[in-house]
């Protein structure tokens, strides 16, 4: 079958579709349809798991992105029994989705080539997973054995999962031939959390504040997308005014962790001027943050139907006064970056992630961006402000280093004008609007663009309008796979540097 001959369930960003409008299709029609989706350049946002009315079935999900036509599809079928042909030798996009299939319901793609758990828990829905290891029963993610080069002169050398200082557990181990990586495998999930459980039968007060802690340093952006669902279900419409402060926010967001990766990867170098200027500068970007609505990371601001808290001209005016210090300290911090030859020297061609890899993985964010895809949620599918207010999309094409670091640089100035811009025209209408009740027997979607790349929201609910499945994506669950691809060939010596230049989430994996 062609891709014409498929007809999936059309919809936008932050919009809701009745579930009997989804349409179903036999697994091997589902399949295909993927396949042959991401094949003509759409991607994977989400792909999972829920209970099916059937006894002893499953209903699958997709959400695809086809952000040329600037839209998503949402498409389900039904697996019966424990096994179901795995789709990821033809489209490595699902691999972690499969693989989280068959921790949460225990149903086991067969001929998956690299079948793992992939957090620190069993099922949660089923009673035992694909690996039948018991509910609840704490097994690593590590089950199985690492993948393995072979030969009388290959080492491994394994990190983690506990770490120095206060970074959160992960497990890297490397496959070497001298200093040369051959393979790089991680494993994480050891602090898996259990948000998407813990939003079920939602949303109530809690939901928010679950939807705020997915990833610390995401905040605002997996708070927006949580807002989205919850708004598009409910049918509410924003004002242009919380539309507005939402955007800054997220935009501040952007500069203060931007400013922050800038700053780690000059000390990854040994290079500390930039290093601890991008220090402090980035607490002075959080310290704005503060003054929207008090705490640094945001929380507390985002609400469905608006923004907790409004915006006075003085708060205004103050905000502008230290936007304008800020750009220019960090331009003065960063250009002393890019007039260094030395250092430039170790960040171009070190982990360099070709465009087609990026393609094949759905690596999405700047790590996407700096290897010449313009993949952007802003532009491709737009949501709040960003509909009426455009920002250009910034990329770069040698997809080592140096391109995911300028890539953040070239995002930091354009969100600094983005921001001056909304203030200068800042609308007066009301802040929040307070949203009806949740359809019932609905799904809704949300994408965010956060600093990372995409935030992927997915709700469906039941016939009492509460959530019967919460599916969140954070970009690092996507972008992982892309840091192990990059430290192909590299120098074992070069992971640090790498891993800041992705700056990915345990926790945003982790849920």
């Amino acid at each position: 079958m062609t891709v014409s001959s498929f007809h999936p369930a059309i919809l936008y960003n932050a919009r809701s579709l009745s579930l009997d409008k989804v349409p179903w299709y036999p697994l091997d029609q589902f399949q295909a349809l993927i396949a042959q989706g991401v094949a003509h350049d759409q991607r994977v946002c989400a792909c999972f798991g829920t209970a099916s009315e059937e006894p002893d079935a499953v209903d699958l999900y997709v959400i695809l992105a086809h952000d040329s036509e600037n839209h998503l599809s949402a498409a389900r079928t039904t697996v019966r029994g424990k096994q179901f042909p795995s789709l990821t030798p033809s489209c490595p996009q699902v691999h972690l989705f499969e693989r989280e299939i068959a921790e949460q319901f225990g149903l086991t793609p067969e001929g998956h080539p690299w079948l793992k758990p992939v957090r620190y828990r069993s099922s949660w829905r089923r009673g035992q997973d694909a690996w039948n290891r018991p509910e609840g029963q704490p097994i690593p993610p590590a089950v199985g054995d690492f993948y393995r080069v072979e030969g009388k002169d290959i080492h491994e050398v394994a990190v983690g999962p506990v770490h120095a200082g206060v970074i959160e557990p992960g497990h890297f181990r490397f496959q070497c031939h001298g200093e040369t990586v051959h393979h790089l495998e991680i494993a994480l999930g050891y602090q898996h959390r259990g948000v998407e459980e813990a939003l079920l039968g939602g949303p109530d007060k809690r939901s928010i504040h679950f939807a705020e802690t997915v990833a610390g340093d995401t905040s605002i952006g997996h708070a927006m997308a949580y807002c989205l669902v919850v708004e598009a279900l409910a049918g509410c419409r924003k004002s242009a005014r919380a539309q507005s402060l939402r955007a800054i926010a997220l935009e501040l967001e952007r500069i203060a962790n931007h400013i922050g990766d800038l700053g780690a990867l000059a000390g990854d170098v040994g290079f500390l001027p930039t290093s601890s200027y991008c220090g402090r500068i980035r607490g002075d970007v959080l310290n704005m943050t503060a003054l929207l609505c008090g705490n640094r990371f945001g929380r507390g601001l985002m609400r469905p139907g608006g923004v907790y808290y409004g915006m006075e001209a003085e708060r205004d005016a103050e905000l502008l006064k230290r936007l304008k210090a800020a750009r220019l300290d960090v331009t003065n911090a960063v250009n002393l970056m890019w007039e260094t030859q030395s250092l430039m020297a170790r960040f171009e061609d070190t982990g360099p992630l070709p465009a087609d890899v990026c393609r094949d993985l759905g690596v999405v964010g700047p790590a996407a961006r700096a290897s010449g895809l313009s993949r952007d949620v802003r532009q491709d599918q737009p949501f709040g402000i960003y509909r009426f207010v455009q920002i250009p999309v910034c990329t770069w094409h040698t997809g080592d280093v140096f391109a995911r670091a300028y890539v953040r640089w070239e995002e930091i100035q354009q969100s600094f004008t983005f921001i001056e811009e909304q203030l200068q025209a800042f609308p007066g209408d009301a802040h929040r609007v307070e949203p009806g009740r949740p359809a019932p027997n609905t799904l809704a979607v949300a994408l965010v663009e956060g600093w990372r790349g995409e935030v992927c929201h997915v709700a469906l609910t039941d016939s009492q309008g509460r959530f019967a499945r919460y599916k969140i994506s954070d970009p690092s669950f996507h972008n992982w796979v892309g840091l192990a691809y990059a430290l192909r060939g590299q120098q074992i010596s070069d992971f640090p540097l790498c891993n800041k230049s992705f700056n990915l989430s345990y926790c945003g994996h982790d849920l």
